[in-house]
């Protein structure tokens, strides 16, 4: 590759992580610790290991579409769903609003959906590089959804609660 390739690989990952620094700036907090939990919720560690592997991917992927289509519809399409990406934090984390953060996790699955189906006629391997995205965000609308169910009185509520007197 040459120069002018690597810092554009470099832009797309740098796009990636501004992405991911929502989930730094909405931190899960002590709302989130008092949530009750299904018996898979993974541990807190695996997160950021997670995300980052996923965030190198989807970076990746994107590089290689754009390399053949430029800023085409594919590449507006990964815009978008980096946008969905790093809303969710702030829905969930921010707003502590579990109900919302389902609903725009089923538009954040439709746009990895879409981008998978765009990507492969361009490039299988771009295509490919975002399943393991689909899989994790589809385990995380299951896991939104069922600490919603579990915690129905702390969808919105404030991330400390007052002393009982």
């Amino acid at each position: 590759m040459d120069t002018a390739s690597w810092l554009a690989l470099g832009g797309f990952i740098l796009a990636c992580f501004a992405a991911a620094s929502t989930g730094a700036l909405f931190k899960p907090g002590a709302w989130y610790a008092r949530l009750a939990k299904p018996w898979f919720n993974p541990p807190n560690w695996l997160f950021p290991i997670a995300w980052s592997v996923l965030y190198l991917m989807i970076a990746v992927a994107g590089f290689l579409v754009w390399r053949q289509t430029g800023f085409g519809a594919e590449i507006w399409l990964w815009w978008g769903s980096l946008l969905l990406n790093a809303a969710w934090s702030w829905i969930f984390f921010g707003l502590r609003r579990m109900d919302w953060a389902l609903a725009e996790l089923a538009l954040f699955w439709v746009s990895i959906a879409g981008m998978i189906a765009a990507f492969a006629p361009v490039s299988a391997t771009a295509a490919w590089l975002l399943v393991p995205y689909l899989v994790w965000v589809s385990f995380a609308g299951f896991l939104n959804w069922t600490l919603w169910r579990l915690n129905p009185t702390e969808n919105g509520a404030p991330e400390t609660r007052p002393a009982a007197p």
